[in-house]
Formats: C-alpha cells, structure tokens, sequence
C-alpha cells in the first residue's frame, strides 16, 4: 500500500508495509483488499459488516472500526469472522443439547432399572391367599359331632349345608346313637336329631335345634376335580376341634368298601377310643373288619392327612367349594387304639355330587328308613 492511498493525516492504514522490509513479515501471496472511502469522508475497513459513523460490526459482527485497527501503539486487535463465530456458537449449543440429550437418556436408563417391578399379589400381611383363606371362609361351616349310644361313643365332624342347622356326615359317626351334641368353631356347643341315613352311602343328614343363621359351606362340583388339585381338608381329628389339613388329589373314582352293619358305627374314635372305622380297598382290608354287610361307592383319593375324627369332616378346592366328605382313611396302626394311630397320606371322600343327589332322600328319612 502507497502514500497515495490514504488521505493526508491519516493514521497508518496498515501496521506495516508490504515488500519485506526489515522487521516485517513477508507479504502474502496474493493483494489484500483494500479500504472504502465513503463520500461523507469515512473509512471503512474490509470486513463482513459495514459500518456508519466510521464504525462495522466490530467484535461482534466481524468488521471493526479505524480505531480497531489503529490501536495505540500500532497495535492490532484481533478479530474472529462471522463464520468462525457461527460455528463456535453451533458447537456450543450442540454440546448443550448432545449433555441435555445424554441427561434423558440416562434418567430414563435409571428409572427403567428403579420402577419397573411385578406387583406382588396379597403383600399385605394381614391379607389371607391359598389354604389360609379356605381355612378362614369355611372353618365356622365346619362343627364337631359327638354321638353316644348303647354301642360306645364316637365323635366325627359335619359340614352345616342350610343357614337353619342342617348338616352333613357320615353316617358311621351317628349309626346307632342315642344322643349327638355338636361344637361349632367359637366353641359353642347344640344338640342334634338325625333326619335320615343312607348306610349304602355312608351319608347321614342330622339338624341341630333351635338353630338360625348359621353360616353354610359352599357345595361345589366333584365332576370338575382332576388328580393333583390342591384340597384343603377341615374336621376334628382326635376331638382337636377345627384341624386344617392341605394336600392334593391323588387319584378319581376308587372302589372303596365299607360297613353298613350298625353296631360297626361306634368305632370310639376320639382320645382313648377303641379303634376307626374299617374299610377295604382293592381286595386288602383295613383298620379292621368290616364284617358281612358292606357297601361300595366311588371316592376322591387324597393325600391330606386325615386322622380318626375327620369322618364327616369336608374336602374342600382352593375356590372354598366343598367337594367331598370325608369317610375313610388308612392308619398303619390297625388293631390298636388311636392314640397311636397316624395319617399315612391315604384318605378317602364321598363325592359331593354323590351327596347333593341323595339330599331330599335323606331330608325324607333317607333309605334305611326303607329298609
């Protein structure tokens, strides 16, 4: 850049001088663009702004003003180009999404971890699920049955089937007694009549006295029960009022036989008794004789521990429903008295479909009235 390039007075344009002189840098390779001068007698220097008043953008927009370049002292500010600005500002707002994005996706990374989970079905400890809640729904259906008479005495268990007293036993536990008191499970204690018996059977319908609202179990359907259906069976084993035993079961339809004769019904199950109620399966015969007179009827075969005092006493789904009396069991402890005796896992039930059919005929007097 010449002389003849700046006005009179005016400051150095440049803070040096093209052409290699001594304590300059060599020149670039190719012309720098030259100032403007504008009508109004101001200078204005090559930038991307431009400017009024002798001033451009300045730091701001690129372009600066004489007195930029013109420093004191010959010295230069240094400027940073709109482009370059513009690229700065695009990374600084991409590090700031980029840091916002990362911030999401760990923060849904950390709540996926935190609260997906599996609800847990009845957490709450005083709720009531499986046997507990068969149990407690059908316990107060269930009572004790204590029969006296000229042969001995025998307690069993019964499932009360109408609000009005009537309940459901063996007809084993009552054949042939004079007196029947049965226990509720608050421990209050009635006195029973037998309303009919059916010893092919083994059903008996009895009804306790002066009785209302009683709570009844729920009858279910034996025709739906399939092998390895957990049961839940409820009596009075030993006298030990309210027993609750689980199990599954264990096999459908098996032939068992029992006694109808009379005198064979008290069997002094209870503490101290004499013995349990015979029966024969598959051509064996246990817990004693069963004498001449028999008969056979289809049962449900479960593993629920049945003990003497259970006969009578209900087997019962997970659903609350009963769907078998129980009548029979296996005690390897046959000839002795029960005090020793002891479930082995073979215990026998009347259907309930059986019973629900012979219902009015035992509300009738039952068959051996007949007989």
């Amino acid at each position: 850049m010449t002389d003849s390039t700046r006005r009179s007075g005016a400051d150095e344009p440049y803070p040096y001088a093209y052409g290699g002189g001594a304590g300059y840098p060599d020149p670039p390779a190719y012309q720098p663009q030259q100032p403007v001068t504008t009508p109004s007698g101001v200078t204005v220097w090559p930038g991307d702004g431009s400017g009024g008043g002798g001033n451009g953008a300045g730091e701001d927009g690129g372009a600066f003003t004489s007195e930029e370049a013109h420093g004191g002292g010959g010295r230069r500010r240094a400027r940073v180009s709109r482009p370059v600005a513009l690229i700065a500002a695009v990374a600084a707002v991409s590090a700031l999404v980029g840091g916002g994005a990362a911030a999401l996706v760990t923060n849904a990374t950390q709540k996926s971890d935190t609260t997906v989970s599996t609800p847990v079905v009845n957490a709450n400890s005083t709720s009531h699920s499986g046997v507990s809640a068969v149990a407690a729904a059908v316990s107060p259906s269930i009572v004790e049955v204590s029969a006296s008479g000229s042969s001995g005495q025998s307690t069993g268990s019964g499932v009360v089937i109408t609000s009005g007293g009537e309940i459901i036993t063996n007809n084993h536990v009552v054949s042939g007694a004079d007196a029947i008191k049965v226990t509720f499970s608050d421990g209050s204690k009635k006195t029973a009549t037998v309303v009919g018996t059916d010893s092919k059977k083994d059903l008996a319908l009895i009804k306790v006295e002066g009785a209302s609202g009683l709570k009844a179990a729920s009858l279910g359907d034996s025709g739906k029960v399939t092998v390895g259906d957990q049961v839940v069976a409820i009596g009075s084993p030993e006298g030990l009022t309210g027993t609750v035993t689980s199990g599954i079961v264990s096999a459908l339809d098996r032939d068992v036989t029992v006694s109808t004769d009379q005198g064979q019904g008290q069997d002094g199950q209870g503490p101290g008794g004499g013995g349990q109620w015979p029966f024969e399966f598959g051509g064996g015969r246990y817990n004693g004789d069963v004498g001449s007179s028999t008969t056979t009827y289809k049962a449900i075969q479960t593993d629920a521990s049945l003990n003497p005092g259970n006969s009578g006493g209900a087997l019962i789904n997970m659903s609350g429903q009963v769907i078998g009396i129980n009548s029979a069991m296996y005690s390897a402890a046959s000839g002795q008295n029960s005090s020793s005796a002891g479930s082995v896992g073979l215990g026998f039930s009347i259907p309930i479909n059986t019973v629900k059919s012979d219902l009015a005929s035992l509300r009738a007097g039952g068959s051996d009235s007949n007989t």
